[in-house]
């Protein structure tokens, strides 16, 4: 496995950088590329933050946003080294994959237990709450200070990816790291608002007929939620409904499993796995190709939606 001061070592040898993540970005991914490219160009470097997705509209309050660029609005990058972010294996960069070129350096920094090491240079934490957290290391490592702005996207990073500081992986090191952000003197709670707050009433209808249709499986052990593309596309923009899924269902007593098939074509099916106790939903994503954390993975099922449903859920039943 690499270190930080290879990393670091590489980045100092090279001059420009194609920086992405994992298609569908969250805001741990959102924020360390973004905190990844606010480094570089502080070091002289030139970056193209690139990703299969534009910036999801709920996360452009961050700073830097203006830097991610989605991948179909660009024809050539130029780089000499890529780092990926936040991905457990290569497939996830989705379309930008194209630009990633076979003997060029390929830094690869994730948390993902399921990390297929793909990269030339490797630094996979899977005890680490976040990639943004690691990010925090990596700067610690090169002597690099902070500002308020690397503050607010590495905290932002760390909230989400901990469920609020609530979700196991929230470590020790977690909060000392916190404890340094903060430090910065921006609102926690104003985060909080900008990323969990203000559901438009529309949405907040929708929502909750969403809720009223998902299936409750298994002696109440299982949640599925099956989201048609039409439906998916009666939402704001601004409205993470995936997010506002897992955490109001995770929170239902007994609850083991929630799984989220949102349609992305007639025969594509992204599956969003959350569980609870020990069921390792990472093991199941891996059984279709896909990966994660223990307690939070995802796939694609190349099925129409039922089908896919029935594939998935029949999965869980096997290992509850």
């Amino acid at each position: 496995m690499s270190t930080y001061k290879s990393v670091l070592n590489t980045i100092r040898r090279h001059r420009e950088f194609l920086v992405t993540t994992h298609h569908n970005p969250d805001a741990d991914a959102v924020s360390s590329a973004l905190a990844m490219a606010m480094f570089l160009k502080s070091m002289g470097k030139k970056v193209c933050v690139l990703n299969e997705d534009a910036c999801p509209q709920w996360l452009k309050f961050l700073p830097g946003t203006s830097m991610f660029k989605k991948v179909s609005d660009v024809k050539k990058v130029d780089y000499t080294a890529a780092i990926v972010l936040d991905c457990g294996d290569l497939k996830r960069v989705g379309g930008v994959k194209k630009f990633i070129q076979e003997g060029k350096p390929l830094i690869n920094i994730d948390h993902h237990v399921t990390n297929d090491k793909f990269g030339s240079i490797n630094v996979v934490a899977p005890k680490a709450s976040s990639t943004c957290e690691m990010i925090f290391d990596l700067f610690k490592e090169a002597g690099h200070p902070l500002n308020k702005n690397l503050a607010l996207l590495l905290y932002a990073g760390i909230m989400t990816d901990t469920g609020s500081f609530r979700f196991e992986n929230t470590s020790a090191h977690s909060h000392a790291v916190v404890e340094k952000l903060m430090a910065f003197n921006f609102s926690a709670a104003r985060m909080y608002d900008h990323l969990y707050v203000g559901i438009p009433v529309k949405d907040m209808k929708l929502f909750t007929d969403v809720v009223h249709k998902a299936r409750l499986l298994y002696g109440n052990k299982v949640f599925c939620v099956p989201l048609p593309r039409r439906v998916v596309e009666r939402f704001s923009k601004s409205f993470d409904l995936k997010e506002k899924l897992f955490t109001f269902l995770r929170s239902v007593e007994g609850i083991e499993v929630v799984v989220i098939l949102t349609e992305l074509s007639p025969k594509e099916v992204r599956v969003n796995l959350r569980s609870q106790n020990d069921f390792d939903v990472a093991s199941l994503a891996q059984q279709f190709d896909g990966g994660g954390h223990k307690k939070a993975a995802g796939c694609k099922i190349y099925r129409p939606l039922l089908q896919a449903q029935k594939i998935i859920c029949s999965a869980i039943h096997k290992k509850l």
